[in-house]
């Protein structure tokens, strides 16, 4: 046997005793320090939904809704992306967990001790449009129309509204002689057109008080006897919600004549109307800032729509407007197979407040008025009657879809006319109705209580 041994002077027992200490100390620091990350994984995990990590199936299980409406075992592990929200009601943990999301962020927060387990159930995200629909108790109608060339005499959404894409979504349209979508706002009555693909709700006035189909009474407008334009009707700019130049001042060009710098006069009276009747009384900041469409793209070559058509769009030069496309024929007769769309093609036509990404950001305020196309979807149709359904008030009003400027040096709009039909006049018309279209936002159109009927109204 060998022995070693190790005499150690004072000097060396001091050190050896300083690098025992420090040893011990670190060691606790590291014990105490691996207990408190241990004790805070028992109690709060946080995932971002659209977080890479990897999940271990041995914590979460993730089942995802497909389009049959049925939730499969995924498996991805990773949580779905846009698109979907954890479904609370149905998602659980084992060991009474608690989960929360935060609607805005999406982040899932999951409140568990280690040896839980959770099965996560994630629901498709419903699109705004729907959410209001939803919230409104209303239904959709899966038999979409393609033939708009019969007028809608009856109530044709009472088994559900019908859809067509706008420029924010999927858009829901009430048609025919509906009795479910009259609104008190404001302290009038309006009847929705529809649901905007982005959720806000269009409606268009109806009076002081609440009116049924078929009712022909001037309480129904704001006013009558306000020409779209004036006396100013001889050059084809004067058919712009919003023009170049000043009024009498002849267009040099398309660009120039939608340059959106002079006010119509019919926008002028219904800004009017809304600064004193909606704004000053407090109500603004339940509009939301959304397309009217005021549109004027004409053909790309001369003679395609209109035999007459030069399509240039300015001066006097006879033109005819995207409106006459979709409801005359080319020898100016009214289409018998009508092609009502939501979608406004321009960016230029596309009017708004204050969006620049989706309009052109023109507008003082976010009043307008329906369209030739709304009211195609509605149930009217050119040239024919029909005095059933909800936008027919018995006396002609504007709509904000041009028709031409015509070879007679005429500028002209289509409108809703006396008997509900789609027809036209020029603009300095002096004898028609203004019903003014706003747009209640999303959120506060899924606040509205009621069911739509002329004795229950949809209101807060």
């Amino acid at each position: 046997m060998i022995e070693m041994g190790i005499k150690m002077n004072n000097k060396m027992r001091f050190k050896f005793s300083i690098c025992l200490l420090k040893f011990l100390h670190n060691h606790k620091i590291i014990i105490i320090l691996s207990l408190f990350i241990l004790i805070l994984s028992n109690f709060l995990i946080v995932f971002s939904k659209d977080s890479t990590d990897q999940i271990k199936n041995n914590l979460i299980a993730i089942y995802v809704e497909n389009d049959n409406g049925e939730f499969q075992l995924s498996n991805e592990k990773k949580f779905p992306t846009d698109g979907y929200l954890l479904d609370l009601e149905k998602s659980s943990c084992s060991n009474a967990g608690i989960l929360q999301q935060d609607m805005e962020s999406k982040k899932i927060r999951l409140k568990v001790s280690s040896n839980d387990r959770c099965s996560l159930y994630f629901k498709k995200e419903l699109p705004p449009s729907l959410k209001t629909l939803y919230s409104l108790n209303l239904k959709v109608n899966n038999n979409q129309i393609n033939n708009f060339s019969t007028p809608a005499t009856t109530d044709e959404t009472s088994n559900g509204l019908f859809s067509m894409e706008d420029n924010y979504g999927t858009s829901y349209y009430f048609r025919g002689a509906t009795e479910n979508n009259y609104v008190r706002f404001a302290g009038f009555y309006w009847r929705i057109i529809r649901i905007n693909g982005n959720g806000s709700l269009r409606i268009i006035y109806d009076g002081t008080k609440a009116h049924t189909n078929g009712t022909n009474d001037l309480s129904r407008f704001i006013a009558r006897g306000n020409p779209y334009n004036m006396s100013y009707e001889n050059d084809a700019k004067y058919v712009g919600w919003m023009y170049g130049g000043a009024n009498g001042a002849a267009s040099t060009s398309k660009t120039q004549a939608r340059t959106n710098t002079t006010s119509s006069n019919i926008k002028s009276k219904v800004e009017e109307w809304y600064k004193t009747n909606i704004l000053d009384k407090g109500y603004g900041s339940y509009i939301d800032d959304v397309i009217f469409c005021n549109d004027r793209t004409t053909a790309s070559s001369a003679n395609t729509w209109w035999t007459n058509d030069t399509a240039r769009g300015f001066g006097s030069n006879p033109t005819a407007f995207g409106g006459f496309s979709r409801f005359k024929t080319k020898d100016n007769s009214w289409n018998t197979d009508p092609k009502p769309e939501l979608i406004c093609k321009e960016k230029i036509d596309s009017f708004t407040v204050s969006d620049a990404t989706n309009g052109n950001a023109a507008l003082t305020y976010p009043v307008g008025l329906i369209t030739a196309d709304e009211a195609s979807l509605g149930g009217a149709v050119g040239g024919t009657g029909n005095t059933n359904y909800y936008l027919y008030k018995g006396l002609f009003y504007w709509t904000m879809t041009p028709r031409a400027f015509t070879d007679s040096s005429t500028a002209h709009m289509l409108i809703v006319g006396n008997t509900g039909t789609i027809n036209q006049y020029n603009v300095s018309a002096q004898d028609g109705g203004t019903a003014p279209v706003i747009n209640l936002t999303k959120e506060y159109a899924q606040t509205l209580k009621g069911n739509g009927t002329i004795n229950n109204p949809f209101t807060t």
